[in-house]
């Protein structure tokens, strides 16, 4: 199915034309460090010269999250980013027409528009895309269509016990603080939302001023600023910043909850405390540390277990470091009682050893290395992070004594324990 659009020829050839009279620099094709610019409303613009791709990617991250949902109305920017694009046929426009790819990614800490074209339609993209980001579509009917295709994917999550787990895990750890709450909603706090709601959140956090647009391919550097900044040049800027107003999370339960839910499955554990925000000085480290703990969780419990998992999620605040695994005993209580004991978690963190050191470094590093240049640059703006050649190598310069620094530090912090058993008979308790 094609997406109606319109381009507007004249203001491409007109682009094209006048790029010459561009006092800009140029820069050096292929080069790590992007040209940057601010266009008058605000908006940051980073731009790569890469002359080997063969597509063109445009990233616009707007720079407010779920985090942000008011309290009881969960599931508001997930919303947000959904009316984007609403509906399929815009979509497939990128796939059918431009001969790219489209996709839109929400979570607690920004929005992020992911695009692509052939190069010889990014013109068309930027134009597309700037109509969107401009004027999203915020109306009844758009909005009650998106809840209810919202409604039907948390009507499913509602249903895994591994969802339910880490939902109740992170309640436990955070209660009502924005982490503590699932960033796209309930079914009942879906329901409450309406398009007001989204009106107020893009007027509020979906500004030109609160976002960054990066844009690499095999482009001239002047063309592709003129083109922002006549696209883009309209997106409005806020009003005035509104600050946030997160009240800190009280310390969390550290008594074992254990949730039964209807099912024949497996069981779910898990054992959540509080982590590191992303510009904190030890994160790298920590990276390494849960690369750690997920050999030794999988040594421990891979055998009865069918799932072992240890993350460690960044966030603009301190987020949270969760281990779990997925176990066929049933019920839960009938392990030995250390197996849900906090202080067993805590146990993990000791003796880290410079084999284990290496081995998890090996790991992290290998899985960076493929991390885009503009996904460094936009974290640079999100989390406030250190400068990006310091954060490129902030892995190689960890050292086990690092590890060794952070796990200390991790291990004093409260454990929550939630056990997720499918029975007959639901229902929720709380043990010592």
């Amino acid at each position: 199915m094609k997406f109606e659009y319109l381009p507007q020829k004249f203001a491409i050839i007109f682009l094209s034309l006048s790029v010459f009279a561009s006092l800009a620099p140029a820069q050096k094709p292929g080069s790590p460090v992007p040209r940057q610019e601010k266009l008058l409303n605000g908006l940051k613009v980073l731009i790569w010269n890469t002359p080997a791709a063969d597509k063109v990617t445009v990233q616009i991250r707007v720079h407010g999250g779920s985090a942000f949902d008011p309290q009881g109305r969960e599931g508001v920017m997930k919303l947000l980013s959904e009316s984007i694009f609403p509906n399929q046929a815009a979509r497939e426009f990128f796939t059918e027409d431009l001969g790219g790819n489209l996709e839109i990614v929400s979570n607690y800490d920004y929005i992020q528009i992911n695009a692509s074209s052939q190069t010889d339609e990014f013109l068309t993209m930027l134009e597309t895309i700037a109509a969107a980001v401009s004027n999203p579509s915020i109306d009844k009917e758009t909005t009650t269509a998106l809840k209810s295709a919202l409604t039907v994917k948390i009507t499913d999550l509602e249903k895994d016990p591994a969802y339910i787990a880490d939902m109740a895990a992170a309640k436990r750890l955070f209660g009502t603080f924005p982490y503590g709450r699932p960033q796209i909603g309930t079914l009942e706090s879906v329901q409450k939302i309406d398009f007001a709601d989204l009106r107020f959140a893009k007027d509020r956090l979906f500004t030109a001023d609160n976002a960054t647009i990066a844009i690499s391919g095999n482009i001239e550097g002047n063309l592709a600023f003129r083109a922002i900044r006549r696209y883009f040049g309209s997106w409005l800027k806020s009003d005035k910043k509104i600050p946030s107003t997160f009240a800190i999370p009280s310390e969390p339960d550290t008594k074992w909850l254990e949730i039964n839910v209807p099912g024949t499955g497996n069981s779910e554990v898990r054992f959540a405390f509080r982590g590191l925000a992303r510009n904190d000085i030890d994160f790298a480290a920590s990276q390494i540390l849960t690369a750690i703990l997920q050999e030794r969780l999988q040594k421990q419990y891979g055998i009865a277990g069918k799932r072992v998992f240890v993350s460690h999620i960044p966030h603009i605040l301190p987020g949270a470091f969760v281990l779990g695994y997925q176990s066929e005993v049933k019920p839960i209580s009938t392990l030995p009682e250390s197996h849900l004991a906090p202080s067993h978690i805590q146990s993990m963190f000791t003796r880290i050893s410079d084999e284990e050191f290496a081995k998890a470094k090996n790991i992290i590093q290998a899985s960076i290395k493929g991390k885009k240049h503009s996904d460094w640059w936009l974290d640079l703006d999100t989390f406030k992070t250190n400068a990006v050649s310091n954060e490129m190598q902030a892995i190689s310069n960890a050292t086990v004594a690092d590890v060794r620094r952070v796990a200390e530090r991790l291990s004093k912090n409260p454990v929550a324990v939630v056990s997720v058993t499918q029975t007959e008979i639901p229902s929720q308790t709380s043990r010592n």
